[in-house]
């Protein structure tokens, strides 16, 4: 997949810089902001080294229009799924309406890079799982609530995973 690299600068709230574990999983998050784009929710992760808000990032975004921007390096943790920090790749996503349904462009990235990452690092699709997953938190929204769209996209992540 394309994708723009416009890493965090090293901090205490958004990027560590610490190494990662071995990939065991790729954690789908939803950004809860609609209408914001990859860049923005990016900014946003930037801004934590000033702000001291909250320690938060993900390792990538996928935008409204299915742009990807890499915020955090896949051989560093990223602040996004709780314990799992150390052995996950996290990928947020934006969306437009609050019950978190994604455009077709959103999807259609969502799935490429989520099958490339799992070639990458060695993974199937029973492999991807959800924030909800490790947390409990409704997120991603859309995955969570509709638990047939979420068995769809693994399914469309084993499809491009046994083309290859």
């Amino acid at each position: 997949p394309k994708i723009t690299v416009e890493l965090l600068t090293e901090n205490p709230y958004s990027r560590p810089g610490l190494q990662s574990q071995k990939i065991q999983n790729i954690v789908i998050h939803y950004t809860a902001n609609p209408g914001t784009s990859a860049k923005q929710n990016r900014d946003y992760f930037e801004g934590l080294k000033d702000s001291k808000k909250t320690k938060a990032s993900s390792h990538f975004i996928v935008g409204i229009d299915g742009e990807i921007m890499q915020c955090v390096p896949t051989w560093e943790i990223a602040y996004a799924s709780n314990e799992r920090n150390l052995d996950t790749v996290s990928i947020e996503t934006c969306h437009l309406q609050s019950d978190g349904t994604y455009t077709d462009a959103t999807y259609e990235s969502l799935v490429h890079l989520t099958a490339w990452l799992c070639e990458k690092f060695e993974l199937t699709e029973k492999d991807i799982i959800r924030h909800y997953d490790i947390t409990g938190k409704i997120c991603p929204k859309y995955f969570v609530n509709d638990e047939e769209a979420w068995a769809q996209f693994k399914q469309d992540i084993k499809k491009i995973l046994e083309e290859s």
